[in-house]
């Protein structure tokens, strides 16, 4: 199973990229649209120098984008443990299920972003987390082979 749980999060890593070139995709024509010229802009700009410049719905991309950089790390790092433990196919359920929840949260953030749907699927995908970081936990701290 130390294979087949690394998928999801090979996934996960490619959707990520994938929302940095959604991101990219929508802010350039946006930014172009709005006047700006980032050849000309001042040295130092950031992402959150856009905020009030660009759509709404063009910044969700980005705020999604930076959502994929926070919460998931700790996903890698469980998904890593319970390689390297053993993963059992509780596990690997549960590493599908964190990132297929994920994909839907980025897709819902990305286009409607509507708070109680995107906090419910953070929720659930939260709760996927939790139960694996503590399968994790478990599978290290009372080792007797593969978590089952």
């Amino acid at each position: 199973m130390q294979a087949q749980i690394l998928g999801p999060a090979a996934i996960l890593v490619l959707w990520s990229l994938i929302m940095l070139l959604w991101t990219g995709g929508t802010r350039f024509p946006a930014m172009a649209k709005a006047g700006m010229d980032i050849n000309k802009s001042a040295p130092g700009g950031r992402g959150q120098d856009l905020e009030t410049v660009l759509p709404a719905n063009v910044n969700w991309k980005s705020h999604n984008y930076s959502h994929l950089m926070e919460q998931p790390t700790l996903f890698y790092a469980a998904v890593v443990i319970l390689a390297i433990m053993g993963a059992g196919a509780v596990d690997v359920m549960l590493a599908w299920a964190y990132v297929l929840v994920r994909i839907v949260h980025s897709l819902w953030q990305a286009l409607v972003n509507r708070i109680p749907i995107r906090f419910a699927l953070f929720v659930v995908s939260t709760a996927c987390l939790i139960a694996l970081a503590v399968r994790a936990v478990v599978a290290t701290l009372f080792y007797s082979g593969a978590v089952t």
